[in-house]
């Protein structure tokens, strides 16, 4: 438990940079279980064996760079600018280009162009976009985040969501559309994961860098609440959550 005073923790987690999707600033103050499955590391495998590549929504491209070796031709797309700005410097080493996309359709590649596509926690996805951009008898390999994932945080700032709010990522509908696009669905896998958060620190910067969460999140604008928060962290130890996580492998018809 921490000694040092919620204006301290708010103040330090307030300055810290949210650029990238590396979370390693919450080492120590924040926990979450990873899926059996491990996905970086079945994305090396499938890296390994494609001629052409597109990793879509790549963040800052640490996942995509620590998969190992690259096909010949890989790309990636992101749309937040200090994230391409990251990707761009991470990845382009490595033999991969970056590009800038607004996460709406159409990606900017020819149909056909790609026997692998790859995904890790989308915000959007355009099933239709995908079954374009694949070859014949190319797949789509992705960790999708699922429904109501991590709301008890969520609920705790903005109160009971509505049923077809904590369904949205199902991964029954997600299947669904990517049948409808034309696609085969050929495994799915779902796990919950336990998260922590042991100090009012790690929750702002949690909501500061996954803005999803809490749509237009601030400090100023969520004080009492958050100090309400500390209190309680304080008084009963880590607040607990439980993020919502699937596996989906999709292949475009021969």
């Amino acid at each position: 438990m921490t000694t040092r005073s919620f204006d301290d923790l708010v103040a330090e987690a307030e300055s810290v940079s949210v650029a990238g999707w590396d979370f390693s600033w919450l080492d120590g103050r924040a926990t979450e279980q990873r899926p059996s499955w491990g996905y970086q590391r079945s994305l090396g495998a499938r890296l390994a064996g494609a001629a052409a590549a597109l990793d879509i929504q790549t963040g800052g491209g640490e996942v995509l760079a620590g998969a190992g070796p690259l096909p010949p031709v890989m790309a990636a797309t992101e749309s937040w600018p200090p994230n391409v700005a990251k990707a761009t410097a991470l990845l382009h080493p490595l033999g991969a280009v970056v590009v800038a996309d607004p996460d709406e359709p159409p990606l900017p590649f020819a149909d056909g162009a790609f026997d692998l596509v790859t995904s890790r926690h989308p915000a959007t996805v355009w099933w239709s976009e995908i079954a374009r951009v694949l070859r014949p008898g190319g797949t789509y390999v992705a960790q999708h985040v699922g429904p109501a994932s991590v709301f008890e945080l969520v609920e705790y700032f903005l109160g009971q969501q509505p049923e077809e709010v904590r369904r949205k990522r199902h991964p029954d509908d997600e299947s669904r559309d990517a049948a409808a696009a034309g696609l085969e669905v050929a495994d799915v896998r779902a796990e919950s994961l336990r998260m922590e958060f042991f100090d009012i620190g790690a929750v702002i910067y949690f909501l500061r860098k996954v803005i999803w969460m809490v749509p237009g999140f601030t400090v100023d604008g969520h004080r009492d609440r958050l100090r309400e928060l500390d209190a309680k962290i304080r008084a009963e130890g880590p607040f607990v959550a439980h993020s919502t996580r699937f596996l989906i492998e999709a292949r475009k018809p021969v």
